[in-house]
């Protein structure tokens, strides 16, 4: 989810602004539904969260019988699944083969202990894959496609049957998660292929998803659309590359039941159908449009912000209450009208243990790095399921 607000300078004012409740719509038309069955690979809809696993301090224990925290919030959630980063550089971040599966192994196997299932998140590269001398970027594709893959066929094949689903990279339609260069669909559906043919390879079980497309009205260098790059990604041949579409949909300002038509034209939603949770709608029209209506979508981040201090978020905060509210609201607003083609819907965030309240991340969170549950927790935990 990070920065990933891009174009929203022209509505940044606007905290404050409150416009009258919206009544949910009826039973989208089905136009979204495309003219093939729809292959339910998650259950419609699936409940997950995102974790921060990977420096929990008390990771040594696990393999004691010890749940960590964060699992034994999702499961008093009753939520089925769990997204995990598996960044690459922290696997093989020393030269090409050197795995270090430690951290990794206690992951998986907590999980597994826990009853939940696992989404591993596989991007940021390491530096041994860039060229010598050049500038190291947060989140950026290798030079040599072929190491990438090499890692995704190792994961898959280490842990077949044991981690469920797979996301190939995030946000590659904002250049600072595509190496600093202007986002381009073809170059990621050929990542996407490289990584999907050794997952498979790996673990022909596997769900693949694609890259959540980062929600932005941007087209210039340092972003593209989300329905752009994956009109762009179909074009390239990206439907042959994954098993079901990654998407992201914040609520921004709007309640979830606000469509992007209104939130185009609503000065306090931020004028653009992106800023609108049911956004994920125009992402699925695209689907069907380009003959792929049979697969599903997951939602791989969602939520409503909190933040008082960054002021790139600070316009379209909501309060504690709200939140816990909206986030309600999306999931049965997805179970009532997204049924069969949505699958999994991720809630950001159970925090990381060392994030402050500086980070944006912070003020998303369900659950604070301390353990303490927002109002949102409980309301997700009492919700219908």
């Amino acid at each position: 989810m990070r920065r990933f607000w891009l174009g929203i300078g022209l509505v940044l004012g606007l905290v404050g602004c409150q416009a009258p409740p919206v009544e949910p719509t009826p039973t989208l038309p089905t136009a979204l539904m495309g003219e093939e069955p729809v292959e339910q690979v998650f259950a419609s809809p699936s409940y997950g969260v995102q974790t921060f696993l990977w420096w929990q301090p008390d990771i040594d224990q696990w393999a004691n019988g010890r749940t960590p925290q964060p699992l034994t919030a999702v499961q008093e959630m009753g939520f089925g699944w769990v997204k995990q980063e598996f960044a690459w550089r922290d696997i093989e971040g020393i030269e090409k083969g050197a795995r270090d599966w430690w951290r990794p192994d206690q992951i998986v196997l907590a999980a597994e202990m826990a009853g939940l299932n696992l989404v591993a998140r596989l991007d940021r590269q390491p530096e041994w894959t860039q060229a010598a001398g050049a500038p190291l970027h947060a989140n950026q594709p290798p030079q040599n496609l072929a190491d990438f893959g090499d890692f995704c066929f190792a994961i898959a094949d280490r842990y077949r049957g044991r981690i469920k689903a797979y996301q190939v990279w995030n946000e590659p339609n904002l250049d600072r998660e595509w190496g600093g260069q202007p986002p381009d669909p073809a170059a990621y559906t050929e990542l996407l292929k490289v990584c999907y043919e050794n997952i498979k390879r790996g673990d022909p079980a596997a769900i693949v998803i694609s890259a959540g497309l980062a929600p932005t009205g941007n087209d210039d260098a340092t972003a593209m659309s989300d329905t752009k790059f994956l009109q762009g990604m179909y074009e390239a041949g990206a439907a042959a590359y994954f098993d079901v579409l990654g998407v992201h949909a914040p609520g921004f300002k709007a309640p979830p039941e606000t469509s992007p038509g209104e939130a185009a034209i609503t000065k306090a939603y931020g004028n653009g159908r992106w800023f609108a949770f049911r956004h994920v709608e125009d992402m699925r029209a695209i689907m069907v449009a380009s003959g792929d209506g049979r697969k599903q979508a997951a939602v791989l981040e969602m939520g409503w912000t909190l933040d008082e201090v960054n002021a790139d978020y600070a316009w379209f905060a909501v309060d504690e209450a709200t939140q816990a509210d909206y986030l309600v609201r999306a999931y049965q607003y997805a179970a009532d009208n997204w049924q069969p083609w949505i699958g999994l819907m991720t809630t950001i965030y159970i925090a990381d243990p060392n994030w402050t309240a500086a980070q944006e991340q912070w003020w998303w969170s369900i659950v604070l790095p301390d353990g303490t549950p927002r109002p949102a927790f409980f309301a997700l935990q009492a919700m219908k399921k």
